[in-house]
């Protein structure tokens, strides 16, 4: 862990932003939206006191020193949290995720990560949940600590490190059958709740199973764990105060995820109008992660013109379905299938598809700060983190204005803007 420290420290193309003077700042943006109230606040300031939020209101006197930011045609958000990020993988167009795993060297992905954490932070996201390193070990841990000590920039994040899988049924697939998987960690039976435990005492904030895969190469994806082990691995990440997301795309593996008491499901692809409502009796949020099933889909020839690949109509009826069933959604995109930085194309995917930008914008800040257990963050109010971002427009009204970026706060520090 000493020696990826370094080797981050060495990385960082560039020191983050000096640190503030500590001087309060007090923002006047044109709106506010406040992460909770649909409709943005005219007029209304925000005054950030060190790392917090001191006050929020339409009449804030300034404090005597305080740094006066006018923010005219913009509206301040809360900063946005990605739900579904791999850091230590870059786009499939460029290099396949078997290659990636296989052929890249840890201190090129590394190297990588550290880019993908900065233009995260850049593009307003101040938290992200990423969901597993993909074959480069417990390497996030390090890249966590490496941004929380100020050594690069980079948004707060929640970490699973390696994943587990069951065996035989992750990659890379390769001719040689004993060839250990190389993208997570392999467990079954009463050597999955040790798995658990291994990972959390590593530094995993949340614990990632993967509820279905494909077994062979060409097939489509089935169940892995049974519904005992699924529940024997949740109540052994939740005795140690941990979430658990399961990727699950079949319905079957969604309903044993559900039934086995996990926190978000992860693509949900095949569910159907039940799974959905099972789904909402047991409080299981969905992260869709639209952006991913669309991104390869463009890889593999789609232009996004009709008609649409079998999958891309697979999805819009379970995105339907999830919603028609009132299940919570969390915004998450897999942002790693595609470019980092690029994040906000799930929240315009997730709008294009039927939700109204307000839901969105809420399903990116306070919703996915509640699914996450975050009471810290996801809004602009008095005592939580002064992570706070100006863009350009009303994303209320369209939320393609996330795009626009003119200022990101982490921390009651600015990272971006003026």
């Amino acid at each position: 862990m000493r020696l990826l420290i370094a080797l981050l420290m060495l990385l960082a193309a560039a020191p983050p932003a000096a640190a503030q003077s500590g001087e309060p700042l007090l923002l006047r943006p044109a709106r506010l939206y406040d992460g909770l109230d649909a409709r943005p606040h005219i007029g209304w300031s925000v005054l950030v006191q060190g790392d917090h939020i001191a006050a929020v209101g339409p009449d804030i006197a300034t404090p005597a020193g305080a740094r006066i930011i006018d923010l005219p045609g913009m509206t301040l958000i809360p900063g946005m949290i990605e739900g579904h990020s791999h850091l230590f993988l870059h786009p499939y167009n460029e290099t396949s995720w078997d290659d990636q795993v296989l052929r890249e060297p840890l201190a090129l992905r590394t190297a990588r990560a550290v880019n993908h954490a900065r233009a995260t932070l850049q593009a307003g996201f101040t938290t992200t949940r990423d969901l597993g390193t993909e074959g480069a070990g417990y390497s996030d841990v390090g890249l966590k600590q490496a941004i929380d000590q100020g050594i690069i920039e980079g948004p707060r994040m929640l970490v699973v490190t390696r994943a587990i899988v069951a065996t035989g049924a992750y990659g890379p697939k390769i001719a040689d059958p004993d060839f250990a998987a190389r993208g997570a960690e392999e467990a079954d039976g009463p050597g999955l709740v040790v798995a658990v435990r291994h990972q959390i005492s590593a530094g995993a904030d949340w614990v990632k199973l993967y509820g279905d895969y494909r077994w062979r190469p060409g097939e489509p994806s089935r169940p892995t764990f049974s519904l005992e082990e699924m529940q024997a691995a949740v109540a052994a990440a939740h005795s140690a105060g941990r979430k658990v997301a399961v990727h699950a795309g079949t319905a079957e593996g969604m309903r044993r995820a559900i039934l086995a008491g996990a926190d978000t499901i992860e693509h949900g692809d095949e569910g159907t109008p039940e799974i959905f409502r099972l789904m909402k009796v047991h409080g299981t949020a969905l992260c869709p992660t639209l952006a991913a099933s669309d991104a390869i889909a463009h890889y593999r020839g789609w232009n996004g013109a009709a008609p649409e690949p079998q999958a891309i109509t697979t999805k819009r009826a379970s995105f339907a379905a999830a919603r028609a069933a009132g299940v919570t959604l969390c915004m998450g995109g897999d942002v790693g299938v595609f470019a980092h930085g690029e994040n906000a194309r799930e929240m315009e995917l997730m709008a294009g598809w039927g939700m109204s930008p307000a839901d969105v914008l809420a399903a990116a800040t306070s919703g996915n700060a509640r699914i996450f257990g975050l009471d810290d963050r996801g809004a602009i109010r008095p005592g939580l983190l002064a992570d706070l971002v100006a863009v350009e427009g009303d994303p209320t009204v369209d939320i393609a204005a996330v795009r626009s970026v003119r200022l990101v706060i982490k921390g009651g520090r600015i990272v971006k803007g003026p």
